[in-house]
């Protein structure tokens, strides 16, 4: 194994176990031979081991997969994905209602660089790093050993997620099983994932939790679901016994996912409606007092701190369409899914389109990911999103 040394004083975030080693923070000298997803040790200046991970080219060097002088092989994986799974059951995520949830969430489950979705019988494996990439058959067949979890199937999908410039050219496709069905259940309601075509591994099981909230505050009430995606929030407001649902998404092929996820729960039922259209362009010809009950959950404003200011700008935007147009005594869901937009800055930004809007509005609740998406408490930025529920007078 090849050992990176580190310059002077840069060994102190990963004394307080930050998994990450930036380029910045490596000596000049890097030792010939080693290539992208490589295991390659870390030391620091005065040639303390400090730990072992997957180096890659970029501003992310190395990410730290343990901070021993420990091998990486198949117990070492069979270890990690059967600790993930033991907090699962711990959270009670595998019962009879529901078989879809996250399994490996990156660092925050000491496996940085890879994401494991659960649905049903299959596991969709994600990597974010060229290491993960190369480890994923070893990742597969662990995946399948695993007492009590009942994965046959492993697809991986990581076309789109993998770096560009380290040109491993994935390809998104079975290692293990194949194509049993795709029909998986959330808190008893019952979703087709698609995750041969769709976002991210096929569905956001992210909002688990604040979908089921919704579900609380929707009893007749006229419900408009934004960036619908699959329906999620939709269903769940069907559930809770909303008035009409409205989804709106600018893909009409989300705009479909979404219909067929409203008639696999509720068939022949007439209080849903879709729109395949611009979010903007449908809050500014809404007419005031048609909704309330709003959603409004974008895709990421800012994948990157180059991009926060119009991000920040954006959801100012949006929400205070949103606010302008919604019915006196509405609740409104707001998100931000930006790892870039820190919680203080997203609430900043609503706070700024309540302000403009002129309207009495207080938080109810505040948001986060579920418990299956644990944030590593060395490494804060794995808290990606944020929500606030608000009562608008």
């Amino acid at each position: 194994m090849k050992v990176l040394r580190l310059k002077k004083g840069k060994e102190e975030s990963l004394d307080r176990f930050h998994p990450w080693v930036f380029s910045g923070a490596l000596a000049d000298c890097i030792p010939d031979g080693i290539e992208e997803g490589d295991i390659v040790g870390v030391e620091a200046s005065d040639g303390r081991f400090i730990g072992v991970g997957h180096y890659q080219i970029g501003s992310i060097a190395v990410r730290i997969l343990d901070f021993s002088d420990r091998t990486i092989d198949e117990s070492f994986f069979a270890e990690r994905l059967g600790e993930a799974f033991r907090l699962r059951q711990a959270l009670g995520l595998q019962r009879p209602d529901n078989n879809a949830f996250r399994l490996v969430h990156g660092e925050g489950d000491f496996l940085p660089g890879l994401v494991v979705d659960i649905y049903g019988p299959t596991a969709v494996v994600q990597a974010h790093s060229p290491g993960m990439h190369y480890a994923r058959r070893t990742i597969a067949a662990e995946l399948i050993k695993i007492p009590g979890l009942g994965v046959e199937n492993v697809y991986y999908k990581s076309e789109t997620t993998l770096p560009f410039k380290a040109r491993l050219d994935p390809r998104n496709d079975y290692i293990i099983g194949g194509y049993v069905g795709n029909e998986a259940l959330e808190n008893g309601l019952k979703f087709n994932i698609d995750w041969l075509r769709g976002q991210k591994t096929g569905f956001f099981v992210d909002q688990r939790d604040n979908r089921r909230l919704l579900q609380h505050y929707s009893c007749g009430r006229k419900v408009l679901n934004m960036f619908c995606y699959t329906g999620g929030f939709s269903v769940y407001a069907m559930r809770g016994g909303a008035e009409l649902v409205h989804s709106v998404d600018s893909s009409e092929k989300a705009v479909t996912l979404t219909d067929a996820n409203i008639a696999l729960n509720f068939p022949g039922d007439g209080r849903h409606k879709s729109f395949a259209e611009d979010a903007f362009k449908f809050l500014d010809r809404m007419e005031s007092g048609t909704y309330d009950l709003v959603v409004l959950d974008p895709p990421a404003f800012a994948k990157h701190r180059s991009a926060l200011r119009n991000a920040l700008r954006g959801y100012q935007k949006l929400n205070f369409k949103a606010m302008e147009k919604m019915a006196p005594g509405s609740i409104l869901f707001t998100f931000s899914c930006s790892q870039a937009v820190s919680r203080e800055q997203f609430r900043l930004a609503v706070f700024s389109a309540a302000a403009q809007s002129g309207r009495k509005i207080r938080i109810l609740h505040q948001l986060t990911q579920p418990a299956d998406h644990p944030v590593n408490i060395y490494h804060p930025e794995g808290e990606y999103l944020k929500g606030l529920v608000l009562y608008v007078e």
